[in-house]
């Protein structure tokens, strides 16, 4: 690991004002280069950022610490029923707060699945997010993928056992956040702050780049700009929901596959909308509208989960090692959809 200089900002400006590059752009800066001896990136719990820096992938020359900030680690509830949550808001708390437990318990369920009780007291949701892809190739210094800034994505023709099986032909990593496969199922937004405090505000599903727009990139973050907080649309009644994970392991462990399922049924039983989301399945959670659109207007039965399961690998294009994940991918939809349903 490389020596850094270390500052705690009060503000989310002196953040912002601190961080003049992100993350994804450190890496690709030659260690040499004048950037990369002004570089300050920002720390938010700091379980992937610390694995960086001892993998020597990133050394930034600060780390502009989000802990002291006011107002990033809260839950709150707006007036028209949303709710903001911080983005410095633990994974442990997040988990265990009685009203998204109520309202929102996918989301609740899919983070308290998430890595081991002692990374959730200290991983922030803001982080989780912007976390680094877990490509062994990426991880690695010897190899230098396309992520990096290099010329080759060596999991296409390696050892895909965990990679991508949709949007796979440029670069097969698949987004390392559980809980964006569900938020991105909620229609949530992230709320970013820039030096000047001008406050963004995108869905999280447009907020995530796919390698066909920006290979070196996972997201739009930009230097000066700080996550601050995520937003969660209010519920209408009618809305059910469930995720459900499969990893090779119960507890601790990166899904092979992940699901979130959003339903609006009606009064009548008959399902007006859908959302279908696959976590650990492209670059970017990916959205089954052939599956979605296979609820629409059908009172929700076994054999329509079924069929609609079915849909949900449409467009799969799986490596040599991963084709595994299609008939997972598809039980884990349909019971995700049965479950969702289950609850109306």
């Amino acid at each position: 690991m490389n020596s850094f200089a270390w500052t705690a900002a009060s503000t989310t400006h002196e953040a912002a004002a601190a961080a003049t590059t992100t993350v994804a752009d450190a890496m690709c800066t030659a260690p040499d280069a004048d950037e990369a001896a002004l570089a300050g990136v920002v720390k938010a719990g700091g379980i992937d950022l610390l694995d960086l820096l001892k993998e020597r992938l990133l050394a930034p020359a600060m780390l502009v610490s989000l802990s002291a900030i006011p107002g990033l680690g809260g839950i709150e509830e707006q007036t028209d029923g949303s709710v903001r949550v911080g983005a410095m808001v633990s994974l442990a708390d997040l988990a265990a707060h009685a009203l998204l437990r109520r309202r929102w318990p996918a989301l609740c369920d899919a983070v308290a699945g998430s890595a081991s009780p002692q990374v959730r007291h200290v991983a922030t949701l803001g982080g989780n997010l912007l976390q680094r892809p877990r490509c062994w190739y990426f991880r690695a210094a010897a190899f230098h993928c396309l992520r990096k800034g290099g010329g080759h994505c060596f999991a296409i023709q390696g050892e895909s056992q965990y990679h991508a099986v949709f949007d796979n032909s440029t670069c097969a990593i698949v987004h390392p956040s559980t809980a964006a496969t569900v938020l991105v199922a909620l229609g949530a937004a992230v709320e970013l702050t820039d030096v000047h405090s001008v406050v963004r505000r995108v869905l999280l599903e447009e907020f995530l780049v796919s390698p066909r727009l920006d290979v070196q990139r996972e997201n739009d973050l930009q230097p000066h700009e700080i996550l601050t907080a995520i937003l969660l649309s209010p519920l209408s009644a009618g809305l059910h929901m469930a995720h459900l994970k499969q990893g090779e392991k119960d507890s601790f462990d990166w899904p092979l596959a992940d699901v979130a399922v959003v339903l609006d049924i009606g009064s009548d039983g008959i399902c007006r909308g859908a959302a279908i989301v696959l976590g650990a399945a492209a670059p970017v959670p990916h959205r089954a509208t052939a599956a979605q659109a296979a609820l629409v207007g059908k009172r929700i039965d076994d054999s329509v989960a079924r069929a609609a399961a079915r849909a949900a690998l449409e467009g799969a294009t799986p490596l040599a090692k991963n084709a595994y994940k299609l008939p997972l991918f598809e039980t884990l939809v349909r019971r995700a959809i049965v479950k969702a349903a289950d609850r109306a």
